[in-house]
Formats: structure tokens, sequence, C-alpha cells
């Protein structure tokens, strides 16, 4: 994250609220050190930021520093906070750490009664160690998004393993379990790879451009297709 991007996170999380927000906090939730989180806020500080608050007791903006808050029913709120905890536990380690700083952005600007009903959610997504958390997911991302040809070694329902080259198109989350939708280039046809059962992986350097027939829409019909014979 750019030093930039980090103060502007910082100062956003601090508006609005009535107590202080300490700066462990602050720490985990910008993925930085305390001591990052220490000399950032001496920084703004000292540039005319009205932030008070010490070490070891928290940080909040002076009155008169708050800036209207969201329009967003109590509801709605609830929805954005689990939808939250969903993406860090599930999304991988990327979304994952924008979908925290995005929720710290919201909720730095909530009256008292909404952060508190934020806070009071009971429906939780525990991040524990998987898949997701190893890094495989951001990287097939990464894949999808910048339309990268993959080399893998893949293992099928009976554990066994071919290798193939593969123009990734989309992830799908099944409420469990991830699938890669892809154009297999061995098997000449559209494919879904399940995460858990690649052996190795890594870009050929080569990109590749969608087509009317090998494409993410075309992906979608063969999908449907399927689901409804």
């Amino acid at each position: 994250m750019r030093r930039a991007d980090r103060l502007f996170l910082l100062i956003h999380a601090l508006r609005g609220r009535r107590s202080a927000l300490t700066a462990q906090r602050l720490a985990e939730t910008l993925a930085v050190s305390l001591r990052t989180v220490y000399r950032d806020v001496a920084d703004l500080q000292r540039s005319g930021v009205p932030i008070e608050g010490e070490a070891g007791v928290g940080y909040m903006l002076r009155k008169g520093s708050d800036i209207p808050p969201l329009m967003f029913t109590a509801d709605e709120l609830e929805a954005l906070v689990v939808g939250t905890r969903f993406v860090r536990a599930f999304g991988g380690v990327r979304l994952g750490r924008e979908a925290a700083a995005a929720l710290l952005k919201i909720e730095a600007v909530l009256p008292p009664e909404l952060r508190e009903r934020s806070e009071r959610t009971r429906i939780f997504a525990p991040e524990v160690d998987r898949l997701e958390n190893s890094g495989l997911i951001d990287d097939l991302h990464a894949a999808v998004t910048s339309a990268q040809v993959l080399r893998m070694r893949y293992r099928d329902n009976d554990a066994r393993a071919s290798e193939r080259d593969i123009e990734p198109l989309c992830l799908a989350f099944w409420g469990g379990s991830w699938t890669l939708g892809a154009w297999c280039r061995l098997r000449a046809d559209f494919r879904n790879f399940r995460p858990d059962r690649i052996v190795d992986y890594s870009p050929t350097g080569e990109t590749f451009v969608e087509s009317r027939e090998r494409g993410l829409a075309a992906y979608l019909r063969a999908a449907k297709a399927l689901r409804n014979p």
C-alpha cells in the first residue's frame, strides 16, 4: 500500500468516532507495524491534522473534523459487515485486505448508533488456515484479470496427474470450494478446475485474447447448457 493511501485510510478511520481507536487496531487493519502507525500519526499531527491521543491509549480526531455520515440503514450496514467478513475469509489475501480497508472507511463516517450495530452482528466467517490464505486464489485471480496463460499439473478425480496449458476465464465460489473456469488447450474445450487439485502452476509469459468461441460469454453459455440439457 502506498504511504499516501495509508495516511488517507488512517484519517478516515478516526473520523466521526466518539471513542479513541487503538494503534493496535489501526496496525491490524492497515497491515503495518505499530511503529509505522505511531510514525504516521506523528507525521499527520505535525502537518496540522487535529489528531488527539497518544501511544498506549488511542487516537481520535478533534471535534469539528467530522464528515457527514453515509446513509445506510441498519440492515444494509450489517450486510456490508457480513460480506466483508466473508471476503476476508474466502476471497484471498489481497481482496481480504482491501475489504477490511473499505469497511474501515465506511465505519469511520457512521453515526455512533450504526457503528455499534456493525460491531454487534453475530454472523462470523472465521479466518482460519485454509486454501485462500496460501496465495493461490490471488495468483489465479491475477491470471484471470491479466489474461495470462497458465501451465499447470493437475490431478483428476482418480488422482491421475496431467500437464496442460489453460486460458483462465473466471473464478467461482460455491460456498465451500472454488472452481477455476478456463479454456483447456489440451482438451480443446472448456473445463472447470478445482484449485486444491492443482499440483503446481506457473505463467507461460503468453497472454490470450478472448474470442466469441473461447471467451467468458461462451464459457457461461456452455455451463448453462450443461445445467439445462
